[in-house]
Parts: C-alpha cells; sequence; structure tokens
C-alpha cells in the first residue's frame, strides 16, 4: 500500500488541462477522501468508483484513501476522471502495475458493474493531452473514434475496467480481443476524405435533396444576396411579411457553402464534442453547421454557460457555419446584443467567479423579421394595421449597434403570380451556386495567403485601409454616403468587405465604383 500517480484532463471551454491523479493509501479510518475543487458530479464518483472496482473482480482497499486532483486551484468538472481515479487507486494497492500508467491519459466514466462509459469532450481532451507530451490516452470504445482524430496519440479504446486491467497488467499488447488500440501516426487527411460521404474529392457540400436554393422563386436580389454573403461570410438581414421565402432562403444557404477545410472541421468537431451533439459514429463535423435556436432561448442557450459546466452556446455550435434567428425581434433583447461582441471578435468569453471560458465563435449570423407585429402582407386589397409607431416600436427591438454589424439588408415584397411565373427561368440550383461560392472563396483565400484570415468577412478594418485598398475613385459613393451621416465608420467597413467579395464573384482584381455602389445598397437595404 503506498502512493500513486494517473493523469486525466479537465476542460474549461474547449481547452484542455493536463491533472495528475495522486491516490494515497494509509492506516486510519475506511474512508475515500477527495481534494483538488471537485463539483458535485465528481464528489458522487467515491461511490461510482467503489462499486465499479468490487464488480470488476478487484479488492477494495478497507483504509483510508486520499485522492488528489492537480492543480488544486484548477476547477474539476464532470465524470470523465472515474477510470482515472479508479487506476490510481488499484496502482496505489498494487493491483496493478504503476508503470503501466505511465505517459498516459484515462478519461472515462465508471458504470456501478465497471463498463467504461463515453464522456463528452474527448476530442479537445485528447488535442490537450497531446500538447502535453502524453503518448496514450484511454477512453471508452465510444469514444474511441473521436479520440483517433489525434493522430499523435495511442488510442486504447476500453470497454470495461476489468478488461483495462487484465491489459494493463498483460505488458500492454496490441490488443487482446477485449481492449482495442489505435497505434499513432494515423492519416487523418484519409479519414477526412473518407467521411465525405463516400470520399468525394471536391470540396462543395452536398446538397439534401429535399432543399435547393431553385425552390425560393421571385426574389432574384435576396438570391444574390445570399450568394455573396456566402461567398464572404458576410452578416445577413431578411425583411418581409410571412410567406415570402425569408425562412426558406436562410435553410438554403447551407446548401451552397463550400465543406470545412480538415482545420476548421477539427474546430467544428471539438466544439460540438464539448456539447455532446456530435453524431455517433460520425466523429468529424465535415459540413458547415447550421444552427436555428428558438426565440424563447435564452442569452445562455445563445452564447453560452450554465451553472455547473460551461458550456457551448448557438453561437459556438454555428462556428465556420450560419446562426440563424427567425422572427428576431421576438428574442430578447439582451439575448440580441449579447450577439454584438462575438459578431465583432469571433469567440464568446464566458466570465466565472472561478474559471474563465473561451468558445470560438465565427459564424455567419441570418436574422428574419416581419415589418410589424401583425404582419399583414402589404397589397392593393390588405394593408397592414398597425400604427406607425407600432411599427417604428416593433423593428427597435433590433438595436442599432446590432443592426450596424449586418452586412447585408433585404426587404422582401410579396410576390403575385405572374412574377412566380417569370422568375422560374432564372433560377439556379444550389449546385450552380456552390460552384461560384468555392471559386470566390478560393480567390479570396490565394489573395490572403500568409494571412490569419480565410473570408473578406474577416479582414480588420485597418488592413482593409493599409493593404487591401479598392481601386482609386471608387470609393466616391461611400464617402457621399459618410458626409451624408448614412453610414457610420464601422459600417464603411464592412462596405469594403462586401465590395470585395463582389469582386471576387466577379473574378476582378479589385473592387470598382459599381462594386461599392452595390455593396452600399446591400448595406443600406436599397439593393439595385
Amino acid at each position: 500500500m503506498g502512493l500513486a500517480r494517473a493523469h486525466a484532463i479537465a476542460l474549461v471551454g474547449v481547452q484542455g488541462h493536463p491533472v495528475e491523479i495522486e491516490a494515497d493509501i494509509e492506516n486510519g479510518m475506511v474512508a475515500l477522501l477527495l481534494v483538488g475543487l471537485p463539483d458535485t458530479a465528481l464528489r458522487e464518483a467515491r461511490d461510482r468508483i467503489r462499486s465499479a472496482i468490487v464488480n470488476s473482480g478487484e479488492t477494495w482497499p478497507s483504509r483510508r484513501i486520499t485522492v488528489g486532483l492537480s492543480p488544486a486551484s484548477l476547477p474539476k468538472r464532470g465524470s470523465g476522471f472515474d477510470l482515472g481515479i479508479a487506476m490510481a487507486i488499484l496502482a496505489a494497492s498494487e493491483s496493478v502495475p504503476a508503470a503501466g500508467l505511465n505517459g498516459l491519459v484515462l478519461i472515462g466514466e465508471l458504470a456501478l458493474d465497471g463498463r467504461v462509459r463515453p464522456v463528452p469532450g474527448v476530442l479537445p481532451a485528447a488535442a490537450a493531452a497531446a500538447a502535453a507530451g502524453f503518448a496514450a490516452v484511454a477512453v471508452a470504445a465510444e469514444n474511441a473514434a473521436e479520440a483517433a482524430l489525434v493522430p499523435e496519440l495511442r488510442v486504447i479504446a476500453a470497454p470495461s475496467l476489468a478488461a483495462f486491467t487484465a491489459w494493463i497488467r498483460s505488458g500492454q499488447p496490441a490488443c487482446d480481443g477485449a481492449v482495442q488500440v489505435l497505434e499513432p501516426g494515423r492519416d487523418i487527411a484519409a479519414l477526412f476524405q473518407a467521411i465525405h460521404d463516400g470520399g468525394r474529392s471536391d470540396a462543395l457540400a452536398r446538397v439534401p435533396p429535399a432543399k435547393d436554393l431553385a425552390d425560393l422563386v421571385g426574389q432574384p436580389v435576396a438570391r444574390r444576396a445570399a450568394e455573396i454573403c456566402a461567398a464572404g461570410g458576410h452578416h445577413l438581414m431578411l425583411l418581409g411579411p410571412p410567406g415570402v421565402g425569408k425562412t426558406m432562403l436562410a435553410e438554403r444557404i447551407p446548401t451552397v457553402l463550400p465543406r470545412l477545410e480538415p482545420a476548421a472541421a477539427l474546430e467544428v468537431s471539438a466544439i460540438h464534442s464539448v456539447a455532446g451533439t456530435l453524431r455517433p459514429g460520425r466523429p468529424l463535423v465535415v459540413d458547415p453547421p447550421f444552427c436555428a435556436p428558438h426565440h424563447t432561448a435564452t442569452r445562455a442557450a445563445i452564447v453560452g454557460g450554465g451553472s455547473g459546466i460551461i458550456k457551448p452556446g448557438a453561437a459556438s455550435l454555428a462556428h465556420h457555419g450560419c446562426l440563424f434567428l427567425d422572427e428576431a425581434p421576438e428574442f430578447g433583447r439582451d439575448v440580441l446584443d449579447a450577439l454584438r461582441q462575438p459578431l465583432e471578435s469571433g469567440e464568446v468569453v464566458v466570465a466565472r467567479a472561478g474559471v474563465t471560458a473561451r468558445f470560438p465563435a465565427k459564424f455567419t449570423l441570418i436574422m428574419a423579421a416581419n415589418p410589424c407585429a401583425c404582419a399583414s402582407v402589404r397589397t392593393a386589397g390588405a394593408g397592414c394595421s398597425c400604427t406607425p409607431l407600432a411599427r417604428r416600436r416593433y423593428l427597435a427591438r433590433l438595436s442599432g449597434p446590432l443592426l450596424d454589424r449586418v452586412d447585408a439588408k433585404i426587404e422582401f415584397l410579396p410576390v403575385r403570380r405572374a412574377e412566380l411565373l417569370s422568375d422560374r427561368a432564372f433560377t439556379e440550383p444550389s449546385s450552380v451556386v456552390a460552384e461560384r461560392v468555392l471559386a470566390a472563396r478560393l480567390r479570396a483565400a490565394a489573395r490572403l495567403a500568409g494571412t490569419p484570415w480565410r473570408l473578406n468577412a474577416q479582414i480588420p478594418g485597418s488592413e482593409l485601409r493599409r493593404r487591401f485598398a479598392p481601386a482609386a475613385g471608387a470609393l466616391a459613393p461611400l464617402e457621399r454616403a459618410m458626409d451624408l451621416g448614412r453610414i457610420s465608420a464601422r459600417g464603411a467597413d464592412r462596405v469594403i468587405r462586401l465590395s470585395w467579395t463582389l469582386a471576387d464573384l466577379a473574378g476582378l482584381q479589385r473592387p470598382g465604383a459599381a462594386e461599392i455602389g452595390f455593396a452600399l445598397g446591400l448595406w443600406l437595404g436599397t439593393p439595385q
């Protein structure tokens, strides 16, 4: 009986921190003490671990057991420390060789019968283990594919505590039938390609048959705006009465977006791993996410938070994808304004008394709203019953600073039968639009090579003026609008970013006056 050590990972947001688990067994009153800022779920691990060890055929030390989690100042939350604590106790009691735990990170929850259950956040935890210099990670069998996305690590898939202890005692063979081992040096690029649904080599997203951009008829300006925003990652506001296609357009924007690059796919997968939203058997998210929370969602549900474990919100779950707020004025004012900082910084910072968590949040915001509360269709035979003051109050729920951050504003008008019939000849399927979007993104990526930005919407204003200025004389329409007080300095930067996307779609080297003028119209909500 003595002292033994094991290792686990504590997650704060999507950042993992190595935790050393020390188990000390000594004479005294029989007890199991946990120290090192454990939360309620971790305190309850005492009963789970004792039952798991006994039901796995091992002997529980009938002595005083002290388990320390270091660093003590770092909060530890969740049940993912169960496997590490159990193995540290067994090593301290000399039931398993302590040397077998060297260089190994243990992540998993224990059932009362000794089964190792999966836990959320394995992908960022495994990445943190590799960054800290560990050689291997032991996880539940259901989490093995997720941990295997970190090619530097040897991944041990443990179905149960009994199988894992037998594997440790046997001198760690490659595989004993129960415990599966994935050796390091895996080809993640090949795995990424294989997950692309049949190994397609192109970067275009697979278009769901039920949703296609060609379904939206009678709104050519809105379709064009959606293409521009998809190509440059710009934010979009859709205003119009019910039934004109606002939600239809928003739901079809993901069909024209390219698939995620490998680095972006790992970032998105890590966020969804922490949130526990990864699909079974699909540990890597390769398509841009699309999140559409209900308008009753709370601020914590949108930007992240929680009373115990800090979870990512919809803004982070939409990282490298789209966040769609349908019926935007119905959201709480504080919920909408909480998005103002992430729209600028590209990350969400959730501060608590003991810890601060950061979540990436580079998303494309799409908002849809009716022009007033009654939402009557404005036609020759019917009109809105709201007073002008009521209409202003309804749209005033969207604050000026939030709308100032929206790049393109489109007003939908009611469509007549003749317009529906005539516009069908000009609609294009998502696959055609997606090719233009991909080509524009590749042009932007080539221009931004060597910088930390990939999309025009990500370029800071200072760099726009210094390195990516439009053609000489092209800013005349924008300068007149600024002189008239129609646009802010931040809005001017967004107009220039939009103009670069228009130039990329047109295959131009630099935006000219025509691109600046059209981009200004998009920002003002009056595109021509």
